[in-house]
Formats: C-alpha cells, structure tokens, sequence
C-alpha cells in the first residue's frame, strides 16, 4: 500500500488524476471503477481539463461506477448517473454505452444485483477502482455490517450515510433510504485500488482503516489485505498519522 500526501484538496485531485491518466495513457481500453460524491470532483474536474487539452482519450475505455440510489429515476439531478453524466461524461469522448451504473428505477433487487455482476463480469473486472471514503468507514454503499459483502447488493443507508449525503437534498427526508451498490468482493478483484480523502473529518477513520483490525464493521479496513491500494490524502486526513 502506498500512501501520497497532498497539500490540500487541489493537490489531491492533481495527484489522483495523473494516476488515472496514466491507467488511459497505458491502458487505453482501461475499465475505470468510478466514484461519485463530492470527494472525487476536483479530479474529474482536472481529467476533463487535460482531455481538452488533447493530452487524454477516452474513447476506447469503460466505465462502472460503484453505485446508485434506489428509486431514482437517471434524469433526476441526485442520480449518480446525472451526477456522472453532468460531472464527467458529459465533457469528454466515453461511449457512454459503455459507462454502467446500476439502475435504480427496477423494482426487483435481485435482478438488478444478478445483472449488474454479469456486466462487471463480461467486462473482464475493473483495471483501476476509485474510491472515496465515508465517516464510518463505509466504501461505495457498502455500509458497516456483521460480515463482508460479496456482490452487488441493495442496502439500507445509515443515519450517518444520510446525513452526510442530505446536503445534496432539498431536506433529509428526500434522501433515498436504499441504494444498489458494488459488492466488497467485487471491488476487492480490482487490478488496483486508488482511494481519495480529504479533510479532518477524515482522520480518524482513516487510521482506523489503515492501521486498525480488519472488520466489517469498518468497511474500507479490507483494503490492507489488497496487493495494490494507493492512498492519496490531504495532509488535514493525515492528521493523526
């Protein structure tokens, strides 16, 4: 595992975005696993900026992203795939064909689980996973639990999930109380892990997951049982390391 440090949050996103331009550069037909939230903006923010400056093709890569709120149509501005659409797609040359999101609007669980592993799967897994990283340690939507998740999965949202995602939301109630998200199992086959976190609200979890027992109860601690996770934090998330 490495571990980079960053001035602050714009140095962070430079620094994780020269590893994912490096994945496209080398890779061109890359499977990127992206992240939604507000941790990995600045990055999509400085890959955009270089593929119009001509230094970055996307033409041939694909895209799974790590989860979806249940019950949200993809038109609606909170959809991660507004989100993505608005944030990234939108402003580079991706087949957006090729970009998967789960879709929130099945009502079914299982079948949307069962046909989002099947895409992972027919990809030929993730070469390069971005992560961001929850309070309570949680890594896509795969919030602390009695054990680890495996695949594609609906889950409840925590109240700490909640709460930190309802300053999107017009009000907490509007925030959705399920989502579909990756499975551990899925994001621990990823070639490589790159994680992003940013701010001292951050510290404490993340010495936890770097340095503490490995448990479901905190998520993101598995990730030390990963052979290539790169951490990229600013020094205000490095605070008590």
């Amino acid at each position: 595992m490495e571990i980079y440090r960053a001035k602050d949050y714009k140095d962070l996103s430079r620094k994780a975005a020269n590893i994912i331009q490096a994945q496209v550069i080398l890779k061109p037909d890359s499977i990127l696993g992206l992240a939604t939230g507000s941790s990995p903006v600045g990055v999509y923010e400085k890959l955009i900026e270089w593929y119009q400056k001509g230094d970055l093709d996307f033409s041939k890569a694909s895209s799974i992203n790590l989860d979806e709120y249940k019950g949200l149509p993809p038109e609606n501005c909170q959809s991660y795939r507004y989100f993505m659409n608005t944030k990234f797609f939108d402003h580079i040359n991706i087949d957006k064909s090729r970009t998967f999101i789960p879709n929130g609007l099945e009502p079914d669980a299982d079948k949307t689980c069962r046909e989002y592993d099947n895409i992972i799967e027919s990809c030929g897994g993730v070469d390069l996973q971005l992560l961001g990283l929850g309070h309570n340690g949680h890594i896509g939507f795969n919030e602390p639990a009695d054990a680890f998740s495996r695949g594609t999965h609906c889950v409840n949202l925590t109240s700490s999930t909640i709460n930190a995602n309802k300053r999107f939301f017009s009000s907490e109630a509007d925030v959705p109380r399920q989502a579909y998200t990756m499975g551990i199992r899925s994001i621990m086959l990823a070639k490589k892990i790159l994680v992003i976190v940013s701010g001292k609200d951050k510290a404490s979890i993340l010495k936890k997951v770097l340095y503490g027992p490995i448990t479901p109860q905190i998520p993101a601690s598995i990730l030390q049982l990963h052979a290539n996770v790169t951490i990229v934090a600013d020094e205000a998330a490095l605070t008590q390391m």
